[in-house]
């Protein structure tokens, strides 16, 4: 049986903050398996490596005997989740919705255990509320404390628009928590407002409030900002092995640490060793190979992970590829950059006429793949190695 201490190190691996911490010793100190909550809304069809961050811990829980309750948001999914937004954003339709939760459910059991793992859809609560219900929640909170959130303060201090709907969504994610009877809720360091409301709302409906677990935010594939579909930076789970495969190669060396802690099932002990090879000479390329493995095998199998990694090997000519790649960071404009221009401002050719020219001869590779437009455009948000002719390598992010 797994100690208090043991499970609290498991736990506490990779997390930004517990609140409580001694509240969560002293649910774990009781024994009982405790109810874990997550929350996903459905706004887009796939999940990527950002999203399981949370859904691992899940996995943890799991690991440690606890009950998981996934909640697809379908209710709140139709709201749209004002967090981090600027303006308010459009809300989905009910149809949307609902064909987006059908591929979670599909997805999050490449890691979850299926049989100790209960999926519940929020619209099961919300939408049995009538309007009077719906006021009555609505009077357990107050402007100036919804005001207090940082986006909604900003857009309030800069005369932009706040629509009443989306007071809503904190209320809502916080009342799903009374309804789920959750003990701890998870979520994304961006939703520690939300998750504070589930605890104001237990204790107001008579609960002994959630404890609230945080997780940092994943970097895409730039190191710099959040992973997202939208910024063309992300690792999606559905990805073929051969492109999850590459994508996970073409990080950078410190931003694979991050990824090993918060992404690996391996234990912090394994990791830490692998570092201390790495201090001593090991290529932190093949530390990468390890992480590569695990990932694609995950969401695939082991043996196309194996043959990714053959085939990513190929590409490079089994060893073309020097043991230090040159970092480089470029500035697009208007959220793309010209290939011609990309190749001259890395120091990768000596002009864009002379990069037009290697892409005619077929002497540029992305990923180890052959360029054949020369008006090829990379976007935004960005990172992958580049390579000219046979001898000359960087791993350029575009921001």
């Amino acid at each position: 049986m797994v100690s208090v201490d043991e499970s609290l190190a498991l736990i506490q691996r990779g997390v930004d903050e517990i609140i409580p911490e001694d509240g969560l010793v002293e649910r774990l100190q009781a024994g009982a398996p405790l109810r874990i909550k997550a929350g996903f809304d459905p706004t887009a069809p796939d999940l990527h490596l950002g999203h399981t961050v949370l859904i691992n811990k899940l996995h943890q829980f799991q690991q440690l005997g606890h009950e998981v309750l996934f909640l697809i948001g379908d209710f709140t999914g139709m709201i749209g989740d004002p967090t981090g937004k600027n303006a308010t954003r459009p809300p989905l339709t009910r149809d949307e919705v609902i064909e987006n939760a059908v591929t979670y459910e599909q997805q999050i059991y490449k890691i979850l255990d299926p049989e100790k793992t209960i999926v519940m859809f929020n619209s099961s609560w919300m939408g049995e509320m009538s309007a009077a219900d719906m006021i009555q929640l609505a009077g357990k909170h107050t402007v100036a404390r919804m005001l207090e959130r940082d986006d909604f303060s900003k857009r309030y201090r800069g005369g932009q628009s706040i629509a009443i709907h989306e007071f809503l969504y904190p209320l809502v994610q916080g009342y799903d928590s009374v309804a789920m009877k959750a003990d701890v809720e998870l979520g994304g360091t961006d939703q520690k407002f939300n998750l504070l409301v589930g605890r104001e709302l237990q204790r107001q409906y008579g609960q002994n409030p959630q404890v609230i677990i945080t997780m940092p935010i994943l970097e895409g594939l730039d190191g710099i900002q959040k992973m997202s579909k939208s910024l063309n930076n992300y690792i999606g789970i559905n990805d073929q092995p051969a492109e999850m495969f590459g994508k996970l190669m073409s990080i950078s060396d410190d931003l694979m640490w991050r990824y090993l802690e918060l992404l690996s099932f391996e234990s912090m002990d394994v990791i830490e060793g692998w570092k201390r090879e790495v201090s001593a000479g090991l290529n932190p390329r093949d530390v990468k190979f390890r992480l590569a493995l695990e990932i694609v095998a995950r969401f695939h199998s082991a043996n196309e992970a194996e043959a990714a990694q053959q085939e990513f090997i190929n590409r490079f000519r089994k060893g073309a590829m020097p043991e230090d790649i040159a970092e480089v960071t470029l500035q697009s404009e208007g959220g793309v950059i010209p290939i011609a221009n990309l190749l001259k401002n890395a120091n990768l050719t000596q002009s864009t006429s002379d990069a037009l020219r290697m892409i005619r001869q077929a002497a540029v590779k992305i990923d180890g793949e052959k360029v054949e437009d020369a008006r090829l455009e990379i976007k935004a948000g960005s990172t992958h190695i580049y390579q000219v002719g046979k001898r000359r390598f960087a791993r350029i992010t575009v921001n």
